[in-house]
């Protein structure tokens, strides 16, 4: 057991310092903001450990609750920069998507695109389906009705959810993606949406029989004819 623990732990750090490297590539001042609320939170609980003649015990809470903060700002640091490197990439919001599987929700990627990169994903849940456009607005929007209504046939008691990915006006942007699923209300029971599942692998989908990479899929890919 301990030497399982000794060897984990190199693994660990160094997946922490690969990430910090890569976030400190897009943000520059993550080590000092990082080090900034360490250091401000330690030493306001230590203060008022003076304050109030503990300063041991708020020390040592000052130091548990530092490295606590400096933790939530760095994952949140890093999370915004591996957004901002994915965002405007063909497949980004596929990416995002396979990292809400835990609440609950089955994602497909690339249920429907077309020559030009655009592509709708969908993911189902309990909020019902959701289908997620990324490309050109106009493009996109005509694939998302396409997708609804090829859907409408199996699916028409089931709430159905469009989302484009983007900073324009009624869009969603990548980095709120996540969260925007997870504010949608739950409606459906779990033998509802495994229902469902079953009924929209029966439909099929365009890319089920084609190999693609997760993530962002690289620049310069042909694609598809569109329907």
């Amino acid at each position: 057991m301990a030497r399982k623990e000794t060897s984990e732990n190199p693994g660990r750090l160094k997946q922490i310092a690969l990430t910090y490297k890569m976030t400190k590539k897009v943000d520059s001042k993550v080590g000092l903001v990082v080090a900034a609320v360490g250091i401000v939170t330690f030493g306001v609980l230590l203060a008022i450990g003076f304050w109030i003649d503990h300063p041991i015990y708020l020390g040592i809470l000052g130091f548990l609750l530092a490295f606590l903060a400096m933790a939530i700002v760095f994952g949140r640091r890093a999370e915004r920069a591996a957004f901002g490197q994915m965002e405007g990439q063909p497949g980004a919001a596929a990416a995002v998507l396979e990292n809400i599987r835990r609440g609950g929700w089955t994602t497909t990627p690339a249920v429907a695109m077309n020559r030009n990169q655009d592509v709708v994903h969908r993911a189902v849940g309990k909020a019902g389906i959701v289908l997620v456009g990324e490309g050109n607005p106009n493009r996109v929007k005509a694939l998302l009705a396409a997708e609804k209504k090829r859907m409408a046939r199996i699916v028409a008691d089931v709430p159905v959810h469009d989302i484009v990915v983007g900073d324009g006006e009624g869009q969603v942007s990548l980095k709120k993606l996540h969260t925007t699923l997870l504010k949608l209300p739950r409606v459906l029971p779990g033998a509802q949406v495994t229902a469902v599942n079953d009924r929209l692998r029966a439909l099929g989908d365009l890319m089920s029989n084609m190999p693609i990479p997760k993530g962002p899929m690289p620049k310069g890919t042909r694609m598809p004819k569109g329907r």
